[in-house]
C-alpha cells in the first residue's frame, strides 16, 4: 500500500471519529474522558470473544475479536486526536505492519501488552496495537473496512438514544454488532458510497427487528 493512501485511509477514519465524538458532546476534547480505560476493558472483552479459559471448550469468534479491536481503535484514535499526536506516519505505521505467527498465546499475549500499556500510560500507546493487529492477523485494510461499519454503528445507536437509553441493542435475539458483521458481508457499494448505503440498511433492519 502505498504511503499516500494509507495516509488517506487514517485521515478519513480521524474526520469520521471527530465527528462521532461531536455527536456524543460537542466539547469532547476537554471533557477528561478517560480513552484509556475504555481500552482495557475492551481488550478484556476481546479476549472473552477470542478464548482464554483452560477448563472448558471455547470456540473463537473471530468477528467479534475483530470488532471489539475496531472499539479500540476508536478510543485511540480519540486519544491522539485529543494528545494532537496522531501525525501521518501512523497510516503509513499500521500499513506495514507484517501478518504474526498465528498462535493464539502470542494473540492473547498482544492484547494483555495493549492493556498494560494502556493502565501504564493512561493513554494509548501504537506499538502494542499494531502486535495485535498482527497477531490476529488483521491487515490495515481490514481495519479500516471494519472501522468504517463500526463508526456508522455508532451513528445509528446516538441517532436512537444510546445516551438516554432508549436504543435496543439486540434486535430479534441478535446483538447489533452481529447485524453489522452479516451486513458487511452483504452491502455492496463502493467506499465512498459505504457509509451511507451501510447506515441505510442498518436502520432499514433496525426499524423492521424492534419497532415491529
Amino acid at each position: 500500500m502505498e504511503e499516500k493512501q494509507a495516509t488517506a485511509m487514517l485521515e478519513t477514519m480521524a474526520r469520521m471519529q471527530d465527528e462521532h465524538n461531536c455527536q456524543v458532546h460537542p466539547e469532547w476534547r476537554t471533557q477528561g474522558y478517560e480513552y484509556y480505560r475504555a481500552i482495557w476493558v475492551e481488550c478484556a472483552e476481546m479476549l472473552d470473544h477470542f478464548g482464554w479459559k483452560w477448563w472448558k471448550k471455547q470456540n473463537p469468534d473471530v468477528a467479534q475479536v475483530k470488532l471489539e479491536l475496531v472499539d479500540i481503535w476508536h478510543f485511540a484514535l480519540s486519544e491522539m486526536l485529543r494528545a494532537g499526536t496522531l501525525r501521518d506516519d501512523v497510516g503509513a505505521a499500521l500499513a506495514a505492519a507484517e501478518p504474526g505467527t498465528g498462535d493464539p498465546a502470542a494473540f492473547r499475549a498482544a492484547i494483555e501488552a495493549l492493556a498494560a500499556s494502556s493502565l501504564e500510560t493512561r493513554s494509548f500507546e501504537l506499538a502494542p496495537f499494531i502486535d495485535a493487529m498482527r497477531e490476529l492477523p488483521m491487515p490495515y485494510l481490514e481495519l479500516f473496512d471494519m472501522y468504517i461499519g463500526k463508526n456508522v454503528l455508532n451513528r445509528l445507536r446516538q441517532n436512537h438514544g444510546y445516551q438516554s437509553g432508549e436504543y435496543v441493542k439486540v434486535w430479534n435475539g441478535q446483538e447489533d454488532n452481529e447485524h453489522l458483521v452479516e451486513l458487511l458481508d452483504t452491502v455492496d457499494a463502493d467506499p465512498a458510497a459505504l457509509p451511507e448505503v451501510l447506515y441505510a440498511a442498518l436502520e432499514d433492519r433496525y426499524r423492521a427487528l424492534t419497532q415491529a
